[in-house]
């Protein structure tokens, strides 16, 4: 028998406000999970209505789970409570969020995430241990004690 490996971590409600990290106007995170060798990550993401994500790419697949509002994909589809959107390693894509509800998709994000400025020139990349250090940063600014979060 071989034996299994569980990591269960009780999080506050959604509601806490203290439990997440502002990355920007309209936009915060939190973190549930480091993947190890830089694999990728898995956290909740929340967005204001009318926030837009740029067109970025994946260099590993996505799979996204909207838990609470709405969001329009660059094919015009939307996504919401309830939806599971998969997207594959290589995809380019942008899209916002929409409604009068905050947005919060569970993401299990696999590589890297590359945003793109005009003519496809990667601007900003983000990796597992980018998404690391923003975690640890926000611990110390926030006095906020850091959980284990990464996978061992």
């Amino acid at each position: 028998m071989s034996q299994t490996k569980q990591f269960v971590f009780p999080f506050a409600s959604l509601d806490d406000e203290a439990t997440w990290i502002p990355e920007g106007d309209g936009k915060w995170s939190r973190p549930l999970r480091f993947l190890d060798a830089d694999r990728g990550w898995v956290e909740l993401m929340r967005l204001r209505p009318g926030v837009k994500l740029g067109p970025h790419r994946h260099t590993g697949e996505v799979h996204a789970y909207n838990i609470e509002g709405q969001r329009r994909l660059c094919t015009g589809e939307l996504v919401g409570p309830g939806d599971y959107v998969h997207e594959s390693a290589g995809s380019v894509d942008w899209w916002e969020a929409v409604g009068d509800r905050p947005l919060i998709v569970l993401v299990v994000v696999m590589g890297a995430v590359e945003y793109l400025g005009p003519h496809g020139v990667v601007e900003r990349r983000i990796t597992t241990a980018d998404r690391q250090e923003d975690y640890r940063r926000w611990c110390r600014t926030s006095g906020t004690e850091s959980r284990t979060l990464v996978e061992s």
